[in-house]
């Protein structure tokens, strides 16, 4: 339960300024410096999983659970760690400001990481804290290391497309591939030694700033992911083809008529009437590592715990689907250990319903308003500032998968009435739109208001972050140094405290 009023920005460490196509770690620290100047609390940003252009780069549909993306990692941080030299950066290619050209940014950034791997074999100053590394996350990692180097092996195929016998993860096969593949498995965790390093250095930065990190654990996996390969009795797969049952998504909405099949794979709560345990441990390996990195997480889909969409493998769209009752609080009884050490907000948008609720509310976790959505009806709206019901909430102006505010506005398809509504409830002539909005969730009882980037700056939708449903032109967005001005830390610092959500501000309960 959330126990001071703050404020936080959203938006993905992949959209930071920095000179190397896209925004990584060490631009981390910069945003750091701007949120603290600008008097925020929190920082959220997406998945931070590694990212295929086979899923159109999408960071919820990631490679592993637990691996952290190649792509965030700083070559400035490599060069002072002595992992780089100064002359490996003169061939830097051209990148744009706006938005991730993400093949050249991975033919770049693969390049410096394997020179960077053939330093650290040659120097050994990094062996102890290495081999630690990979003892401490073995679990996940050497599953994670093997899979990458054999998909390398077979040209990208995903893992049910490989030899049957490796497919199925065959002992002796496995520990052959595992051989000859040795020093390619050395580098993936190299990489992954690399990655969470800098990463740790980051959250210190962020701790000793006081800005809490805010992470996103989106509740399903992807089907060719390390995950499903390396623990297939745990998801609901054919076990002559390896193929989904039967997949994920969600039924018709607002973001979409035909609803979105996301086709990930379902899990397997139960074998035999039984909770399959290897699926809770998973989970509960899950929490526990990304409670390392953050401190606090977004569970995406939380309603996918009370009930899911189940859509037949073999349907294109998600309308053929049902809802299936999920492990509810069990789910949560068993992997109370690791969720006891972070802080959860709830996603709980789409079709919720009472069980939904029910969860949500004993469990204590902070559910999401979301402002674009409080303007399509009357005054009774849910979303709608004055009807909030608790304080223990995170108000949003939209998020990651929502136009950005000025784009929702300026947007033909968004009934005239909705934003007639939105500005008389605003007081407001519509001008800067995007700050009516800041202000509407900063004015609110909601413990916790959280702005997208985009929305603080006054963007259209050329900067919005991801359409649901569709594959290209997602998860590109930049935002070029010159946007994080100081008129713009002043504005934020100024709505902080003239709204009592600095950081010793305490909620005030009636």
């Amino acid at each position: 339960m959330l126990q001071q009023r703050a404020s936080g920005i959203l938006t993905h460490l992949s959209s930071l300024p920095g000179p190397y196509g896209i925004g990584d770690l060490d631009s981390g620290y910069f945003f750091l410096d701007f949120l603290e100047q600008a008097g925020q609390s929190y920082w959220q940003f997406l998945p931070t999983g590694i990212v295929d252009d086979v899923f159109g780069n999408s960071p919820y549909m990631s490679l592993s659970a637990f691996a952290g993306n190649p792509l965030l990692i700083s070559p400035n941080l490599l060069l002072e760690q002595g992992l780089l030299h100064s002359e490996d950066l003169m061939s830097k290619p051209h990148f744009s400001e706006y938005a991730v050209d993400y093949s050249a940014v991975k033919d770049f950034k693969n390049r410096l990481l394997v020179m960077s791997f053939q330093r650290f074999l040659a120097s050994r100053l990094f062996d102890e804290a290495f081999e630690h590394f990979c003892r401490e996350h073995a679990a996940w990692l050497d599953d994670f290391a093997l899979f990458l180097s054999l998909r390398e092996k077979f040209d990208s195929k995903p893992w049910y497309e490989w030899p049957r016998k490796i497919a199925v993860r065959d002992k002796n096969s496995l520990d052959k591939a595992a051989e000859e593949l040795d020093e390619r498995c050395r580098y993936h965790k190299f990489v992954q030694f690399v990655f969470f390093m800098q990463w740790r250095r980051m959250r210190q930065a962020a701790q000793q700033k006081g800005i809490r990190l805010v992470g996103d654990i989106p509740i399903y996996v992807g089907q060719d992911s390390a995950d499903v390969w390396s623990n297939q009795a745990c998801f609901d797969l054919d076990k002559t083809t390896l193929q989904p049952c039967h997949v994920a998504g969600v039924p018709p909405d607002y973001f979409s008529e035909t609803g979105q099949r996301w086709g990930n794979p379902l899990y397997l709560w139960e074998i035999g009437r039984k909770p399959n345990k290897p699926l809770y441990e998973w989970w509960r390996q899950r929490f526990l590592h990304l409670g390392k990195m953050v401190d606090v997480v977004r569970i995406d889909h939380f309603r996918g715990f009370a009930s899911y969409w189940q859509i037949p493998a073999s349907e294109e769209t998600a309308v053929n689907g049902t809802w299936v009752k999920g492990p509810g609080l069990f789910f949560f009884e068993q992997v109370k250990e690791a969720t006891d050490k972070i802080d959860i907000i709830a996603e709980d948008l789409g079709v919720i319903t009472p069980d939904v609720e029910k969860l949500r509310d004993g469990l204590g976790y902070p559910g999401m308003k979301i402002l674009q959505f409080s303007f399509d009806s009357d005054e009774l709206n849910l979303y709608l500032p004055h009807n909030f019901q608790t304080t223990n909430c995170v108000v949003y102006t939209g998020t990651h998968d929502n136009d950005t505010t000025v784009g929702w506005y300026f947007d033909g398809k968004v009934p005239q009435a909705s934003k007639d509504r939105a500005r008389r409830y605003a007081n407001s002539d519509g001008q800067v739109i995007h700050r009516d909005f800041v202000r509407m969730a900063f004015s609110s009882v909601a413990a916790l208001a959280v702005i997208p980037l985009q929305d603080v700056l006054g963007f259209g939708s050329d900067c919005r972050m991801n359409r649901p449903s569709t594959l290209e032109g997602n998860w590109a967005w930049r935002c070029a140094s010159p946007f994080l001005s100081p008129e713009v830390i002043h504005y934020l610092r100024d709505e902080v405290v003239f709204y009592g959500r600095e950081k010793s501000c305490p909620i005030i309960k009636g």
